[in-house]
């Protein structure tokens, strides 16, 4: 994966069939599968609390990011947080992608672009209990297992990883 360049950019409406066609794959649907995005609501709005980006591998879009701070997000879905958080949701859009190291790399720069912001503490993700391959990769990029929560439908596991994790003591 050197020579391959892995970038982020804005989601933007003319996204919206290629997004809804990566929600109906089945290892999307695996890992989601009972939220409803609203993609053609949510493409068109651009809260200051949220980032929807595309990942492009050498400009073939491969994957998506979202970032928000849930303690300003309007769903109010993390429910009462303290400030200066990031949660962070993402997939790679076809299975023939997987594995290849795309979704360590495309959660890399989601860190770094969190963490951008000197007043993140934390990243908080929030996968399916059951979703074990999702779990150990998160593991393996330093998160750490906080709880089991429901989240409407879903039993999730949610992790988090702290900046002081990251950053050596000084």
């Amino acid at each position: 994966m050197a020579h391959q360049r892995i970038t982020l950019r804005p989601a933007t409406i003319q996204d919206l069939p290629l997004l809804r066609h990566w929600d109906e794959q089945p290892h999307t649907v695996a890992s989601d599968p009972n939220d409803d995005w609203a993609w053609g609501v949510e493409l068109n709005r651009q809260p200051p609390w949220r980032e929807q980006l595309i990942a492009e591998l050498d400009g073939r879009p491969i994957g998506f990011i979202q970032i928000i701070d849930p303690a300003l997000e309007d769903s109010h879905y993390w429910g009462d947080v303290p400030a200066n958080l990031r949660a962070i949701d993402i997939w790679i859009g076809e299975a023939q992608d997987l594995g290849k190291g795309y979704g360590t790399r495309m959660m890399q720069l989601a860190i770094d672009r969190c963490f951008r912001d000197k007043n993140v503490s934390a990243i908080l993700l929030d996968p399916l209990v059951t979703n074990v391959n999702a779990r150990r990769f998160y593991e393996r990029l330093g998160f750490r297992f906080v709880e089991e929560r429901q989240f409407n439908d879903d039993l999730c596991a949610v992790y988090q990883l702290n900046r002081a994790a990251l950053t050596p003591e000084s």
